[in-house]
């Protein structure tokens, strides 16, 4: 095990998986190739442990250098940083709130390089969020049956989180390992881009769960009311990190791979002006993503530590900076995608390149949470003070 980790360990031991993760990304796409290896690699290097306090066995480090390390991560391959998310969201609750219920449990697990998994999503045919899986007594525990679909990071996981109605029609969270019998993760998740996050089915039949194994959330009321501001935020470094990959193939593609245009005066695509053009508004695009969802982390650093009105007004604002950067970071990927075609001619829209997954990723992502919603929210709040739905999407 890795004792006193660093920001600057931690980022330098995992700078040359990242590169074998994006010099691979295209072709693991086509061939449905998972990259195991690598992300048991990440992993390993306790890339979790980033944001976790020194004195819980931590690197120390800052929402903000959290976010750089998930914006590096999906740069080099946005499937492997949206696998990773329940394990990063994992960590900044045992980061954020020392009141987490099994907080020691789970900071050893972390310590331990765990991965987690988890989703409250059901197509079952109900209410959106509404819950279906069952937990009922038995003994001196529970069985557990039921579905859940978007299980992202499943197949990689060690550890699987989700929610549950019991006979009282409560509804409790649970915690189990991936191993344990009865529970079964499915390769099914087939929309159009990050095809490969494990983000399928989870099958859960006569799932033994023990009493330490179940948390009633609802006893959990933080004073900011918007925990989960972070998981957006995630995700708009997720299309960051996209824009910044986006880059790395124009830039790649212009100098090796391009000719130019039979009318143009340059003798190569790079002295070409429309592609030098081009590039520029892509690599414009890519800061602009990075820089707001870098400003974004900053503003949820500074809710860290607060109690009471201070935490809730502070949270609040915090969670409208995610909401924009959220909007921000997917329109400059989906742009940054789509220009990089411009680079070059038809080589550009070779199977091989697998240009296309950038868009695809940055779509697929984008679906998560309308924009259309976070802009609308954000707009409130500048206008009349309305705080964000309280609901986990802000």
């Amino acid at each position: 095990m890795i004792t006193a980790p660093t920001v600057e360990g931690i980022r330098s031991a995992i700078s040359p998986i990242l590169g074998t993760l994006a010099a691979g990304a295209a072709a693991r796409e086509r061939s449905r190739d998972h990259p195991f290896a690598e992300v048991r690699a990440l992993a390993e290097q306790r890339i979790t442990l980033v944001g976790v306090a020194k004195e819980d066995g931590g690197a120390g480090g800052s929402v903000r250098e959290v976010t750089d390390l998930i914006l590096a991560i999906a740069r080099a391959d946005s499937s492997v940083a949206q696998a990773l998310r329940m394990s990063f969201i994992v960590a900044n609750r045992v980061a954020g709130f020392p009141s987490l219920p099994q907080r020691t449990l789970t900071l050893r697990r972390l310590c331990d390089g765990d991965l987690f998994a988890g989703t409250s999503n059901e197509r079952t045919g109900g209410a959106n969020g509404s819950v279906n899986t069952t937990l009922r007594r038995e003994g001196d525990g529970y069985v557990l049956n039921g579905e859940k679909y978007y299980s992202t990071g499943a197949l990689y996981a060690h550890w699987f989180s989700g929610n549950a109605t019991d006979e009282n029609g409560r509804v409790l969270g649970f915690t189990v390992p991936v191993d344990r019998e009865g529970v079964h993760r499915l390769d099914d998740f087939d929309a159009i881009g990050q095809r490969l996050t494990a983000s399928g089915t989870t099958r859960l039949v006569d799932v033994r769960v023990s009493a330490d194994e179940i948390v009633a959330w609802d006893e959990v009321r933080p004073a900011n009311p918007w925990p989960d501001s972070f998981a957006q935020l995630y995700l708009a470094a997720v299309e960051a990190g996209i824009a910044a990959a986006a880059l790395d193939d124009a830039i790649a593609f212009a100098r090796d791979g391009a000719r130019p245009i039979k009318h143009s005066t340059a003798g190569t695509s790079v002295e070409d002006p429309y592609v030098r053009e081009t590039v520029g508004e892509i690599a414009a695009r890519a800061h602009a993503a990075r820089a707001a969802v870098l400003l974004a982390a900053e503003a949820l650093d500074g809710v860290r530590g607060l109690s009471g009105p201070r935490a809730r007004k502070a949270g609040a604002e915090a969670a409208v900076v995610v909401a924009q950067a959220g909007v921000v970071a997917v329109e400059s990927a989906l742009r940054a995608a789509e220009l990089l075609f411009d680079v070059g001619g038809g080589a550009a829209t070779s199977r091989d390149r697998g240009f296309d997954r950038h868009w695809r990723n940055a779509r697929t992502i984008a679906n998560h949470n309308p924009r259309q919603w976070k802009a609308a929210v954000a707009g409130a709040y500048h206008l009349t003070g309305e705080e964000p739905p309280v609901n986990g999407l802000f």
